[in-house]
């Protein structure tokens, strides 16, 4: 399992069509992965999770992933959240 703190970047925050493409994204992973925020803990994986998160509010978060592409499921997740590409 690992974990990486991430900054998110306010053009990511304005509209829901970023969560549906991180949901898209984050199910080509075989890996288990989540976003930690605050108290919340939501799956990546789950457009409902996601939409509950308030992505939107959020300056920072922790993702999480666990299994055998755990690595470039952080790093993909991570390009996107912090550059929008």
């Amino acid at each position: 399992m690992i974990s990486k703190n991430v900054k998110v970047q306010a053009e990511l925050k304005e509209e829901d069509r970023p969560i549906a493409f991180l949901v898209q994204m984050a199910s080509q992973f075989e890996s288990r992965i989540l976003f930690e925020a605050g108290d919340k803990q939501v799956n990546v994986k789950s457009i409902m999770g996601m939409m509950s998160l308030g992505l939107y509010q959020i300056d920072h978060l922790t993702v999480v992933a666990d299994g055998v592409d755990e690595e470039e499921a952080v790093s993909q997740i991570e390009n996107y959240l912090t550059k929008g590409a």
